[in-house]
């Protein structure tokens, strides 16, 4: 465990502190009704404080359904297993925050040793600043002018942050340039002492998204780069999670083609940048040498094996040589591995995978909805949709109902079949028993577009009462 920064530290016991809205769709009824010892029925407000010292039940006076909740062992687990393969393996972690934007989340992935977090979007950043975050990856290129301004005035304003960005074409590199130099006013030389901003040039292929496509065309960015005096080329970056969408021998051949790429990519940048004067003092010692950058939460252990392998025509030793200089620093990107899930990463993530090694995760996630009708043989809705839980990748997937009495049982061949905006439509089995007024638990696939729909979740322990409440800055 690393020391969590004084900043975040204080940003997140103030957010544990601040009182859940009586609008909060879930949690509402319970803090304006101050169904908790401290409560509002007690003159105080319902806070993420207030539910942990308390630990009322999910399934109590207060919480309205659906209510999406995090378990916490399972959140635990993930976070402790996640960091010790990394640790193991010799990479660094550099968690997608975007998976959650929960900034209570995020602190304890930095108190596990993250490196830093990745962004998405400039906007993103910006919520990391405001809790304190002190470095940041934004895997993706900056051609936002008003983002370009913020980002240089955050840099200029504070030594101690280190923020790195994406760049993948000539004209971005030159709208990146023009701005920094911009800024404050004129378009001379960077002031004395004004730190160039680290980039990475990404690396794509043919069909998706950002990135050069071609080493070629990655050369010729990062020459550019070198040659502004306003940025400083720090490596290259890649996502392979795009090349492929399962893990059939074909599909992991071609994510191992597209990381030989990148790792040859870092090899050829590093061998042809000039020599860089050493990056400005950071709160947690910088990289000395260039970066290589990849892996969602997929296919991580194929990013580890390629990038960290030692080229054929290298020295022997441990690392391979990366030109002139240090060895890279490789650094994963990997966000939803915090929740996992029970779909989409469940069936690609390398730790349950036959020939694959990876941290034992286990699904965090859990979407708890009442049932509202049986309108038909065979047929249940529940009150929860797609302004609840994702479906982009899947379905969720029913796995407990809670009587009304208490008593709980499988979800033993129940499926969901569609969703509508507030509704859920579960097939259930004809010796299957459910009633309007039981609750039914499901497992969700993919977290990222899950996190999005709630303000609050609560966190719970395995007999589901509350101890804490994470807030989500979407």
């Amino acid at each position: 465990m690393t020391t969590v920064p004084a900043p975040v530290s204080a940003a997140v016991e103030a957010l544990r502190q601040r009182p859940i809205p009586a609008t909060d769709k879930g949690l509402g009824c319970l803090a304006a009704g101050g169904a908790v010892t401290g409560g509002a029925a007690a003159g105080g407000a319902v806070t993420a404080a207030s539910l942990g010292a308390d630990r009322p039940s999910l399934f109590g006076p207060g919480v309205t359904m659906p209510q999406l909740v995090l378990r916490e062992t399972a959140v635990r687990q993930n976070i402790e297993q996640m960091a010790a393969y990394c640790a193991a393996a010799g990479v660094e972690l550099a968690p997608h925050g975007k998976t959650t934007m929960a900034p209570q989340l995020i602190a304890r992935q930095l108190a596990a040793g993250a490196w830093g977090v990745t962004a998405a979007t400039i906007a993103q950043v910006r919520v990391y600043r405001a809790f304190g975050v002190p470095r940041v990856l934004l895997a993706s290129e900056l051609t936002d002018r008003a983002g370009i301004r913020w980002l240089a005035g955050e840099l200029a304003a504070d030594p101690g942050f280190d923020c790195y960005a994406y760049v993948d074409s000539l004209a971005g590199v030159e709208l990146l340039d023009e701005e920094l130099r911009a800024f404050p006013a004129g378009r001379g030389p960077l002031p004395a002492g004004r730190r160039p901003l680290p980039v990475l040039v990404e690396l794509g292929h043919a069909g998706g998204r950002t990135g050069c496509r071609g080493i070629d065309e990655a050369l010729a960015v990062g020459k550019a780069v070198t040659a502004t005096g306003t940025l400083r080329l720090a490596g290259a970056a890649g996502f392979e999670g795009g090349v492929a969408h399962d893990a059939t021998a074909a599909a992991l051949e071609a994510i191992t083609r597209f990381c030989g790429e990148l790792r040859m990519l870092g090899d050829l940048l590093a061998a042809a940048a000039p020599a860089a004067a050493a990056p400005a003092p950071a709160p947690a010692p910088a990289p000395a040498g260039p970066i290589l950058s990849a892996g969602g939460s997929a296919f991580f252990d194929v990013v580890i094996r390629e990038l960290t392998a030692t080229r054929p025509d290298a020295a022997p030793g441990p690392a391979r040589p990366a030109g002139p200089g240090q060895a890279p620093t490789v650094i994963l990107r990997s966000g939803a591995y915090v929740t996992h899930d029970h779909g989409y990463y469940a069936g690609l993530a390398p730790g349950g995978q036959p020939g694959r090694t990876g941290p034992p995760l286990v699904a965090a996630l859990e979407l708890w909805a009442g049932v509202l009708s049986r309108p038909e043989p065979g047929l249940a809705i529940l009150g929860a949709g797609r302004r609840d839980v994702a479906s982009d990748r899947g379905m969720p997937v029913p796995l407990l109902v809670r009587r009304a009495d208490g008593q709980t049982s499988l979800a033993t061949g129940m499926s969901v079949s569609k969703l509508d905006d507030q509704h859920a439509y579960v097939s259930v089995p004809a010796t299957g028993e459910l009633a309007p007024g039981d609750l039914v638990g499901m497992g969700i696939s993919h977290p990222c577009t899950t996190f999005d729909k709630w303000r609050v979740i609560p966190a719970v322990d395995d007999d589901y009462r509350v101890v804490d409440a994470i807030h989500t800055f979407f």
